[in-house]
């Protein structure tokens, strides 16, 4: 027998109008078979709140900070708070020496009391005309003089004493009791972190967007992805001729005292807010130049899908913003959309509502 039908066919003529009659009689059954169905899972499009973001790093600084010092040349007599500890204004941090201060004190004080009683002494004697102004001013003198004798003795046994300029927390102790310490000797930090600064660049290309009041969010490595909102404060007036960019600063409530000065931080300014139609990013089909999407409909009792152009705008994690082509309310293919073309019928195994995983999602309903 022939290898091929080819040949079963010229040496065995009456099998070629076998051969047309199955073909004949198949052909309408391979013509009129239909397509599968396309399991497919679904989105909604909807309108959402989206915002462009820039992005930056930025370093946290204290609402107020300060290194704190000593004045003069003394010996420290006590100490009176901890590392980290917090404190409010005013509180008393550390004690110098001031016996001599003391005792100047004590004396300037008894001087100006009797200066004090010989002025109110000529003064009655005066309204009653047995003194003269002259003597009457000179005990004056004598008075104000003693007063500020003793106002600066107080100046300088302040001078002695540190006290906290602000509330807030205190850094690490420089000193211990007994230590000699000079002009400007750092003795520790004090930080108000109730509200932090953060400090980043933008891209002067950003500048006519760039307005006070503008919200931001930042994130820090080390803080377990938290994220913190906040606003913008201030615009720097000038632009860094270098780097072309310009320094923002903007202002973040820090109420569970989790950011430190000096903290290392992923900014994003959110600008252009705007209620957006949005669709997840797995709807989108790029061919060449273009982007489509499937869109399920209900045609003759049965589903299909619909190849749509669309014209997307920005995007965020999972989802992308859709300027032109569907409308609010079409369900999108987010999974399946390679097996599609034009009007292919397609079945619905789920829809997705951004909360699933695709586990449950394709887990039957009870």
């Amino acid at each position: 027998m022939p290898a091929n039908w080819e040949g079963a066919l010229r040496t065995r003529p009456y099998l070629s109008g076998i051969v047309a009659c199955i073909i004949l009689t198949i052909s309408p059954a391979i013509a009129q078979a239909p397509d599968k169905a396309v399991g497919v899972i679904v989105s909604t499009a909807k309108h959402s709140p989206f915002v462009d973001r820039v992005e930056a790093l930025g370093t946290l600084r204290a609402n107020e900070t300060v290194n704190l010092a000593v004045k003069v040349t003394e010996t420290v007599r006590a100490i009176h708070f901890e590392d980290g500890q917090r404190v409010e204004a005013g509180d008393v941090l550390v004690e110098m020496t001031n016996a001599q201060e003391t005792a100047d004190l004590n004396a300037a004080m008894s001087t100006a009391q009797e200066a004090r009683q010989q002025y109110e002494r000529v003064q009655a004697l005066a309204k009653q005309g047995n003194a003269p102004k002259a003597l009457l001013d000179q005990r004056r003198r004598e008075y104000e003089t003693a007063r500020a004798v003793q106002n600066g003795v107080q100046s300088r046994m302040k001078d002695r004493v540190l006290v906290a300029p602000f509330d807030g927390v205190l850094g690490l102790r420089n000193i211990s009791v007994g230590a000699l310490v000079e002009p400007g000797t750092f003795i520790t930090t004090i930080d108000d972190d109730t509200v932090m600064k953060l400090d980043f660049s933008v891209p002067s290309t950003f500048l006519g967007v760039l307005r006070s009041g503008m919200r931001i969010e930042a994130k820090a490595a080390g803080l377990e992805g938290k994220t913190f909102e906040g606003n913008v404060s201030a615009i720097d007036s000038q632009i860094d001729p270098v780097t072309r960019s310009i320094k923002v600063r903007a202002l973040l409530q820090n109420d569970e005292r989790l950011l430190k000065p000096g903290l290392l931080m992923s900014v994003e300014i959110l600008k252009n807010p705007r209620n957006a139609l949005v669709v997840p990013e797995e709807a989108l089909v790029p061919e060449a130049d273009k982007t489509y999407v499937y869109t399920v409909i209900r045609n003759d009792d049965a589903l299909r899908a619909v190849k749509k152009q669309v014209t997307i705008g920005s995007r965020r994690p999972g989802e992308v913003e859709i300027l032109s082509g569907i409308e609010a309310g079409e369900r999108v293919v987010t999974h399946g959309a390679m097996k599609l073309r034009a009007d292919a019928p397609v079945t619905i195994r789920a829809e997705d509502n951004g909360e699933q995983s695709m586990q449950q999602m394709l887990e039957p309903q009870e």
